[in-house]
Formats: structure tokens, sequence, C-alpha cells
């Protein structure tokens, strides 16, 4: 068991040893965090998507709203004439 602690001790020290473990280290860096990149990245294209459904809903409504508006309008003009006529209808019958 010693020898095999040795051995290692002295593989562990070696010039190319060590650099071979940085650039280990350093590809399990970049891969984590080209991971947590392309994370984030969804979830921003998954947040503007919804954001954008949103947007879509609230115009319909306000559309909705404005067609609302106008159709009360006109049934508020509507009622307003035959308000005027049955007046007239009034006077005449008198």
């Amino acid at each position: 068991m010693k020898q095999a602690i040795g051995a290692y001790r002295t593989v562990t020290a070696t010039d190319e040893f060590r650099q071979l473990e940085r650039m280990r280290a350093d590809a399990r860096n970049r891969e984590a965090s080209a991971l947590g990149h392309a994370r984030r990245e969804g979830e921003k294209a998954e947040r503007e998507k919804w954001q954008g459904v949103v947007a879509n809903k609230d115009a319909a409504i306000a559309d909705k709203d404005a067609a609302l508006a106008d159709k009360d309008a006109a049934i508020a003009e509507q009622a307003a004439e035959i308000e005027k006529l049955r007046a007239q209808l009034a006077n005449q019958g008198s």
C-alpha cells in the first residue's frame, strides 16, 4: 500500500500530470459554464414567450373592451332614438 501511495505521489508530482489536471479542471469549468449559460438562455426565451402571450392577451382584451364600448354607445343611441319616437307618437295621439 505504501508503494502504491508513493507511486501516486510520484506521478502527481510531475509537470505533465499537473498540466493534465489543469486541463481537465478547465474543461469541467467550461462545460459547467456552457450548461449554465444554456439554462439561462432557455429561461429567458421561455419568459419572453410568456410575456408575448400576456401582451397579446392584453391587446385582445383592449380590443374587446373598445368593441364593447362601441356597442354600448350604439345601444344608448338606439335607446335615445326609441324614446324620441315614443315621445312623437305620444304627442300625435293626444
